[in-house]
């Protein structure tokens, strides 16, 4: 996990591991959508700043996602919403407001729509891939405790930790994943009723030892996160390998225009629900399904009428 890269040099300011992420992620799809909307014939500055504008409306809608997400934390503190440089975005939130404002922007760039969206859809993928790899490094969005080998181990007073130590209601657990002495080794917050870490210097040497080698150490947890990567670019290569074949063959189902960004809907829908079947962090909403799979299975729907319209 790796929050902040460095410091730049004569400043306080840190570099974001996350952040990095969306703009390498912004970078790469920048560069796919503009080779490939040569090939079809369009205007690529026309790509470039949608994907640009969008990059913007996505961090609006990842940050307003999270605020909503996690109500409480912003209780009492308004101006705390607007402190984006300390962290807080959910991707999916980006995702939908970016893909709304690409509706109105080409619109009235007069450019055709669906031929457009069908080649965005492979660089929202693409970026997407890199956004949640820099989920990794911010240490948001963790999985469930694992046995499985390729689990990940977050580290003492991350995210998870933090989760594992405390009972959860919204998702039906009754009983910390970690049986932690709290008194010990916590501190409680009466603003969201949740037990904290202590600072792991403000810890002796035998319990630095057992939050970091011993029985309290992070459980590994499911790397949900580059399994939503993993998910992202294959999908994007899925979109890739039909656009070439629907160039080639345009009789064949994905010939019409728009078909690949309706295609992406119902491929990312699908793949949000089942990840979520995987990931510890967002509570409950209505009958054991998280928002995001909800919105997972609206956008299934939304997908498959594009596709058919």
């Amino acid at each position: 996990m790796y929050q902040e890269l460095f410091t730049i040099p004569f400043t306080s300011w840190t570099v974001k591991g996350y952040g990095t992420m969306m703009v390498l992620g912004f970078l790469a799809a920048s560069f796919l959508m503009q080779r490939l909307s040569r090939r079809d014939g369009l205007d690529p500055v026309i790509i470039t700043n949608a994907a640009l504008y969008s990059l913007i409306a996505g961090v609006i809608g990842a940050r307003v996602f999270f605020v909503l997400h996690h109500a409480r934390e912003f209780k009492g503190e308004f101006f705390k919403i607007f402190e984006i440089w300390n962290g807080g975005l959910e991707f999916l939130g980006g995702v939908i407001l970016a893909i709304a404002f690409l509706f109105v922007y080409l619109k009235r760039a007069k450019v055709p729509i669906r031929r457009t969206l069908d080649i965005m859809a492979m660089g929202l993928m693409l970026a997407l891939a890199f956004g949640r790899m820099g989920c990794v490094l911010n240490g948001c969005c963790w999985g469930k405790p694992t046995v499985l080998p390729w689990g990940i181990e977050f580290p003492y007073g991350s995210f998870a930790y933090t989760s594992q130590i405390n009972t959860n209601p919204e998702r039906g657990r009754e009983t910390p994943h970690l049986d932690i002495p709290h008194e010990e080794y916590c501190y409680h917050s009466d603003l969201d009723d949740v037990w904290y870490p202590r600072p792991l210097e403000e810890l002796t040497d035998a319990q630095k030892e057992e939050v970091t080698h011993g029985r309290y150490q992070c459980l590994p947890v499911h790397p949900s996160q580059a399994y939503a990567s993993l998910s992202a670019l294959l999908i994007s290569g899925i979109l890739y390998g039909l656009w070439r074949r629907s160039r080639t063959k345009p009789c064949t189902l994905f010939g019409r225009s728009g078909m690949g960004f309706g295609f992406m809907f119902v491929m990312y829908g699908l793949a949000r629900f089942l990840l979520e079947l995987t990931r510890d962090d967002n509570p409950f909403e209505w009958a054991f399904l998280t928002v995001s799979q909800i919105i997972g299975i609206g956008m299934m729907a939304v997908g498959t009428i594009l596709m058919v319209v």
